[in-house]
């Protein structure tokens, strides 16, 4: 098995993508789905967020207030490194319990859907695969804008917040351009999916606990049958 790091922008269609990945059968690992299940009460990064940000971030139900907790970060660089060195190291640990998983069933990659890949660098070298999911930044700030209700200022901010595309694409393996039609960027990640099945990238670490498994099982025999009955 090898991992997949697959990245883009606010509003650059990373989850349609995404969706497209699944439909394919392939194994994914959703970073915002985990993101949300971290923040729950009853989670550790929730009673820090609380302690951090107070409870102006919550709903009258006690959970978090995504848009107030978003707004507020997004225009305020120290508190979003403050709120991601509480929520990444939590949502690092669900990654890692659901990669086990898949391992564990057979998948030849993994999918991993993470935002800041290329920011934290944290991960990168864990990945034999870089994919980023473009699209100009005029369609990214027209989307955002659709899809949000924003105004032209309001989006440019939380585009400009991110790392831009255009240098993603530059560190990037390879890059789905969304900037067209869907049924392009859909062909695009199908070619993808059927490149990465054709790898033998799969085949290493499978060999490496394979060959760990035989030794195991000799170890195990040479001590029941020689070392054991001699004691």
């Amino acid at each position: 098995m090898f991992l997949v790091g697959l990245t883009g922008g606010i509003a650059s269609g990373k989850s349609s993508v995404i969706q497209v990945f699944k439909q394919l059968n392939c194994a994914v690992i959703d970073v915002d789905v985990i993101a949300h299940q971290v923040v729950q009460p009853g989670y550790p990064a929730y009673r820090r967020i609380v302690e951090a940000f107070g409870t102006e971030v919550l709903l009258e139900n006690g959970d978090i207030n995504r848009k107030v907790l978003g707004d507020l970060i997004f225009n305020q660089p120290d508190l979003r490194q403050l709120l991601n060195t509480i929520t990444h190291p939590e949502i690092l640990k669900e990654m890692m319990k659901e990669t086990f998983k898949y391992f564990l069933q057979g998948y030849r990659y993994v999918i991993l859907d993470i935002p800041l890949l290329f920011e934290t660098k944290k991960l990168l070298k864990y990945m034999k695969h870089t994919v980023v999911v473009y699209c100009d930044r005029d369609t990214q700030l027209k989307r955002l804008m659709q899809r949000n209700k924003l105004n032209q200022e309001d989006a440019e901010a939380r585009i400009s917040a991110q790392l831009p595309l255009k240098d993603k694409v530059h560190m990037a393996r390879h890059v789905l351009d969304n900037s067209g039609d869907w049924s392009t960027t859909k062909r695009q990640v199908i070619v993808l999916h059927a490149e990465l099945e054709r790898s033998l990238e799969y085949l290493p670490l499978r060999l490496g606990i394979l060959t760990g498994l035989v030794g195991l099982v000799g170890l195990l025999y040479l001590l029941t049958h020689y070392l054991l009955p001699s004691l």
